[in-house]
């Protein structure tokens, strides 16, 4: 009898979300960065004074963008975190009419 491979799920989680990024994340036109999360990341970089619902509204963003601060240990900070937070700052600049010039 073989013994099955306890690695299979992870190579099938990898082969999903390289498919995903592959195609681009999400559906052209989708939204990744609601209204909400817009104004609060401005507020946020404009130095307005840090409320928890602005954080939690940046965590949900990093968190859209593959950041899992549920992780106890996590080899992988925080270049995840740094990753996350430059994928959030592109949705940024392309969604939230804040961001662009006039």
């Amino acid at each position: 009898m073989s013994k099955p491979l306890k690695f299979r799920p992870m190579l099938y989680a990898l082969a999903i979300s390289l498919a995903g990024c592959a195609a681009g994340g999400s559906p052209q036109g989708a939204a990744n960065l609601s209204a909400t999360q817009c104004r609060d990341l401005t507020a946020l970089r404009n130095h307005a004074p840090p409320s928890r619902e602005r954080n939690l509204s940046e965590l949900a963003a990093l968190e859209r963008a593959g950041y899992d601060p549920s992780k106890f240990y996590d080899p992988y900070y925080p270049d995840d975190l740094i990753a996350a937070q430059r994928q959030v700052d592109r949705w940024y600049q392309a969604e939230c009419p804040q961001a662009r010039p006039d």
